[in-house]
């Protein structure tokens, strides 16, 4: 069978962040917990990141997008997320 024309503009993934990686950034003088990274796969083929977080006061405040901060652990999480997010697209059992 052919596979019809198709075009993917972007796959997204999510990863939560382990717990002795995680930073914290302002925002409107309020302080954020990072706790997850939103991973995309763009059509090149590169990768673009925004790490999301919570205040950390607590309540009701929203999930606010952050720059993700480098470093080769969290490098790696985002590398290591990506391969097991190829694996499972490349293993999906239909719907």
């Amino acid at each position: 069978m052919t596979a019809p024309d198709v075009d993917v503009a972007a796959l997204a993934l999510n990863v939560a962040i382990p717990e002795h990686l995680r930073w914290t950034g302002e925002r409107r003088g309020e302080e954020f917990e990072l706790q997850s990274i939103t991973v995309r796969l763009l059509p090149d083929g590169s990768l673009a990141a925004k790490a999301y977080g919570r205040p950390v006061g607590g309540g009701r405040g929203g999930y606010v997008s952050f720059a993700v901060r480098r470093s080769p652990e969290i490098d790696a999480l985002i590398a290591a997320a990506a391969d097991e997010a190829g694996r499972r697209w490349a293993a999906h059992g239909g719907l």
